[in-house]
């Protein structure tokens, strides 16, 4: 059996190595808290406001205020800040976390056109640090996929979208 990395490399288009490439700058330090914020209130709004019923009934026992800070919280203690998240929530745990959820090839998918769209839309963040953000968070999604697979191991799926989209700039 292929490893969750393995399998997010190979869906995603991402090699593990430009997915945490985040890691070779301190990404909080460079662009600070409201950037965070900024960018995850962007992704939300258009999350809670997406036309699809199905990705939006994804959201629709949590509070987007709530989502707001679970992500930028996140995004800061994984991108270099201090450990917001698990000072308030404990340790991310991203499958366990979001093993409730449908998370599919397509969830992936329509969750990666918001985050992109929020980046574009996020003028705080250089078009470098999007480029690995981005990456991040493609192969951080389909390393997601790829645990939602472990409720059914029997379950093959197929993986309409091999390779990536270069991130826009």
């Amino acid at each position: 059996m292929q490893s969750l990395q393995h399998k997010a490399s190979e869906w995603s288009g991402v090699d593990t190595a430009d997915a945490f490439a985040i890691d070779d700058t301190n990404l909080f330090q460079k662009l600070g808290l409201d950037a965070f914020i900024n960018l995850s209130t962007n992704f939300y709004n258009r999350v809670y406001d997406d036309e699809e019923d199905w990705f939006r009934l994804i959201f629709s026992n949590s509070k987007k205020e709530d989502a707001i800070q679970n992500q930028y919280e996140f995004f800061v203690q994984r991108m270099g800040g201090p450990p917001l998240y698990s000072q308030r929530k404990g340790h991310p745990a991203l499958i366990a976390r979001h093993r409730p959820f449908p998370v599919t090839h397509q969830a992936a998918e329509r969750w990666l056109h918001h985050m992109q769209d929020a980046l574009d839309n996020t003028p705080d963040i250089d078009s470098d640090s999007k480029i690995k953000m981005m990456n991040f968070f493609r192969h951080t999604a389909f390393f997601l996929v790829a645990g939602d697979e472990l409720k059914n191991p029997n379950q093959q799926v197929a993986c309409k979208h091999a390779t990536s989209k270069p991130a826009a700039e």
